[in-house]
Formats: C-alpha cells, structure tokens, sequence
C-alpha cells in the first residue's frame, strides 16, 4: 500500500502545466468562452481525462477560489450532491473529503475519498485532490466508489474583476461505461457544470455577507475546526482493490429535470 503525501510545490506546478498544455488533446465543444476537450485513455487503461476552461468576465479570481472551497455553499448550488462533507484536516493547505454525487440515470451514483490540497501563487489559485482510503469510510453498498488519480481547478486571474477557470478530471468511475456517457460528459453536462459554477460565483458575494462572511478556513487555516488526522493513517486509493461494475449495456434515460453531471469535485 502507498502512503498518501500532501503535494509539493512540484506537484502544483505539473497540475497547472497540464492545465495549461494542448498535446495529446481533443477539442469536443467550443462556444462563448467555454471549450471543453478530452484526451483518450492510454493502451490497457478505461480512464478517460476531461479538460474543461471557462473564460470568466465578471468575477475575481479570488471569488472563483473561495466558491470552489466553501463547502456550505456549494450545497446551494450543486444539485449533483447526495453528501459532501469534510471529515479531517491533514496540513494548513490539506484535508481529507467526502463527495457522493447523483450519476445519469440509469448508472448507478458514486462517491470518492479524497485529499484535498490548494496553493495560491503567482495569480494562480489551484486545487487539487486523489483518492484515499479512510479507515472510517469504506466503500457502500448503494454507491459505487470511484477513483480520484488527480483531479482539480487551476484559476487564474486575467483582471481586477475577471479570471479563467480550468477544470481537469482523471476519474476512474469503476465500471464499464457506456459510451454515450462519457460523449454526454464532455459536450453538454461539463459546459452546463461550468456555467452553472459561473452563476454561482456571481451570487456568491451576496450569500456570504449572510453566512459567516469572515469564515474562510482556506485561506486562515487557524480558523479550521477539522480535527487533526496523521497522513500515516492514509494510503492512496488504487483502483484495482474496488469492484469493477459492468454498465456498457445501459441506455441513456431521458430526464425531465435534473443537472446529473456525472463529475465529482
């Protein structure tokens, strides 16, 4: 089993290069600031990555960063969440997480355990988390648990009012999916994800005037309350140890309301 390691300042800097690279990459959807591509998984993997950038106008880089972080608020906003919580604070810039969230029907929804680590630098704000298993949060029955092998948002600021937003995603989702899954991912429910995370950072200044306005942990780590966990006390959460569900033969199923986008924090 590999000890989990809290990234380093090497670790950040490669997480922004693929943010910022286009080698190996498709273009699968590009309108209005928003362009989402899709590189193929490598011989003998399943696990497809999802790049999605957004151009974002009217919002500060430093709102996007706090949005991305507070977890009360993206209770408000994201109606993909079942459960999200955070569980326990492993270093000033790192904690350990909880996120289910609903899935396309008729794919069975997951969840993920993950540290969770941020860095602000140079105009870049990132966030970037990989699974780990938590001995007080095994897999569940009616979840299937994914695998986070790196995850994130690298938000770079571009004005006094304005940034870019880059989402990156390696989700192994455990399971064979159907492929209109994953075309249903990176052409229409990641943009509508995006946009729908945009609105949110517009109405963000006026909810957090109501709610704890000058509680922000990630940013004054003694104002975290999370007890302490020893990284000892994580491994890395590797793939192969989890059961693999067959939904290949699964039809897409029309939804009447809903924002299912299939893609976890």
């Amino acid at each position: 089993m590999e000890p989990a390691r809290v990234p380093d300042a090497a670790a950040f800097l490669a997480f922004r290069q693929q943010c910022e690279g286009d080698s190996g990459w498709q273009s699968c959807y590009g309108r209005d600031g928003l362009a989402v591509c899709i590189q193929a998984p490598p011989p003998g993997s399943d696990v497809h990555r999802l790049k999605c950038r957004i151009d974002i106008p009217d919002v500060p880089a430093e709102t996007v960063y706090d949005v991305l972080h507070d977890i009360e608020y993206r209770r408000k906003w994201d109606t993909n969440v079942i459960d999200t919580h955070d569980i326990a604070q492993v270093a000033a810039n790192a904690d350990v997480g909880y996120y289910a969230w609903r899935c396309p029907k008729p794919l069975k929804n997951r969840d993920v355990v993950t540290l969770r680590s941020w860095q602000v630098q140079d105009g870049y704000h990132a966030i970037i988390n990989f699974s780990v298993k938590h001995p007080k949060y095994p897999p569940r029955k009616d979840l299937v648990r994914a695998v986070s092998l790196l995850t994130g948002y690298l938000v770079h600021s571009t004005g006094p009012s304005s940034c870019s937003l880059t989402y990156l995603a390696q989700v192994d989702p455990k399971g064979s999916l159907p492929k209109w899954v994953v075309n249903k991912a990176s052409q229409y429910l990641a943009p509508r994800m995006l946009k729908k995370l945009h609105k949110a950072c517009v109405k963000y200044p006026a909810w957090k005037q109501q709610n704890d306005v000058s509680m922000k942990p990630w940013l004054y780590p003694e104002q975290n309350k999370l007890p302490p966990l020893a990284l000892s006390e994580l491994v890395l959460q590797r793939a192969a140890s989890l059961e693999n569900i067959d939904e290949s033969g699964l039809s897409e199923v029309k939804e009447e309301r809903g924002d299912h986008s299939g893609s976890e924090n």
